[in-house]
């Protein structure tokens, strides 16, 4: 018993600063996805919008796959926050994918197109977990 003890008191400062760092960064990223798209998603939620619920919940688990699969790989809290900022860029950049494929998706997501909503989401999560795949390598 006294093995674990000390391996979860040399294991559990690490991390807490990894999901720290994880956190943080997962954060900033949704922070830059919800700046980047056209409309105020959290806004169309909370007044029941379905379709930008599922673009919004896309975005969401589609970014958290990279970074966990960093957390899985990384050598430091620099690792996670480089690998972490990529990953918000390649789910900006999915997004941009979305909306070339669905003409007008922004305009179609805050009608409430939830067959757009649906697309774009799963755009999101493909392009998620191919990112995820590639990063832990």
């Amino acid at each position: 018993m006294d093995a674990v003890l000390q391996s979860l008191a040399a294991g559990l400062p690490q991390l807490v600063l990894q999901f720290l760092a994880a956190a943080g960064v997962y954060a900033a990223g949704i922070a830059v996805y919800t700046r980047l798209t056209p409309y105020h998603e959290l806004d169309l939620v909370r007044s029941g919008n379905i379709a930008a619920a599922v673009t919004l919940s896309g975005a969401l688990l589609g970014l958290a796959l990279p970074i966990g699969a960093t957390l899985a790989r990384s050598l430091s809290v620099a690792d996670i926050l480089v690998w972490g900022a990529v990953a918000t860029i390649v789910q900006a950049a999915a997004f941009g994918a979305a909306s070339l494929l669905l003409r007008e998706l922004p305009a179609r997501v805050e009608r409430g197109d939830l067959a757009a909503a649906l697309v774009a989401a799963a755009v999101q999560l493909a392009v998620g977990l191919i990112n995820a795949g590639a990063m832990s390598g």
